[in-house]
C-alpha cells in the first residue's frame, strides 16, 4: 500500500532521529505515520500526539472497554493502521482479550460482551457513523455508566477519529504490527507508547 507522501529516511531535528533510531532498533523500523507524517510536521505536532495516550490513562473507563472501543471506531472508519495497532497492544498487554476483538462484528450477540460494554460500542458506533446519537441510545449507556466515563467514551471516539482521518488522508495501511510478535522492551525519550509502535502512536497512529 503506497502513501500519498513518500516516507521520509532521513528527519530532520535530533528529537526525531533520536525517535527513529529507537523505533529502528525496537521494530527494524520507523511507524509509517511518524515517517510520512510527523516527520513533516513542526515538533510541537508530534508533542502533541504523544500527550493522547497518557491522556487515555487518566480516564475513569477499564481498558479493555477503551480498547474496545477504539478499535470499533478505527474498524468503522477502515484505518488499518489503527486497527493493527490496537490489536498489536492488546496482544502484549491482555493477550485474553484478542478472543473480543475477534468477535467484535458481532458484538451485539456474542456472549462475549457484556450489555454495559454493548451500550458504549453502540453508542461509539452511532456516533461514528451517523455523526448523531439517538436519545435513547445515550439513555442506555446513562444506565450503565457515569457521567465521567460517558465524557471518557466521548474522548476516545472524538480523538479515534483524529488518528483515523490523519492516517487515511495520506492512505497510510497497516505497519504489519502483529506479524512482528513480541517487541523488546526499549522505548525513545519523550515518545507515547504508540509512537514506538503501540496503540498511542504519537503519530496519529
Amino acid at each position: 500500500m503506497a502513501t500519498y507522501l513518500p516516507p521520509i529516511e532521513r528527519p530532520r531535528g535530533l528529537i526525531l532521529r533520536l525517535l527513529y533510531f529507537f523505533m529502528r532498533r525496537q521494530f527494524g523500523k520507523v511507524a509509517t505515520p511518524i515517517a510520512v507524517f510527523s516527520a513533516r510536521m513542526p515538533l510541537g505536532f508530534l508533542t502533541f500526539y504523544g500527550k493522547l495516550p497518557r491522556l487515555d490513562k487518566k480516564l475513569a473507563l477499564p481498558p479493555p472497554t477503551a480498547a474496545l472501543i477504539r478499535e470499533r471506531v478505527a474498524s468503522l472508519n477502515t484505518c488499518l493502521f489503527c486497527m493493527d495497532a490496537t490489536r498489536w497492544y492488546t496482544m502484549k498487554r491482555s493477550p485474553d482479550e484478542i478472543a473480543r476483538f475477534d468477535a467484535l462484528a458481532e458484538y451485539r450477540t456474542s456472549p462475549l460482551f457484556s450489555e454495559a460494554e454493548r451500550a458504549a460500542l453502540d453508542y461509539a458506533t452511532e456516533l461514528t457513523v451517523s455523526k448523531a446519537v439517538d436519545p435513547a441510545t445515550f439513555a442506555r449507556l446513562s444506565r450503565h455508566y457515569s457521567d465521567r466515563e460517558i465524557c471518557g467514551i466521548v474522548w476516545l471516539v472524538a480523538s479515534e477519529h483524529l488518528y483515523n482521518l490523519t492516517n487515511i488522508g495520506l492512505n497510510i495501511g497497516s505497519d504489519g504490527l502483529c506479524e512482528l510478535g513480541q517487541p523488546r522492551t526499549a522505548t525513545a525519550p519523550n515518545s507515547s507508547p504508540r509512537s514506538t509502535g503501540e496503540t498511542e502512536s504519537a503519530t496519529a497512529r
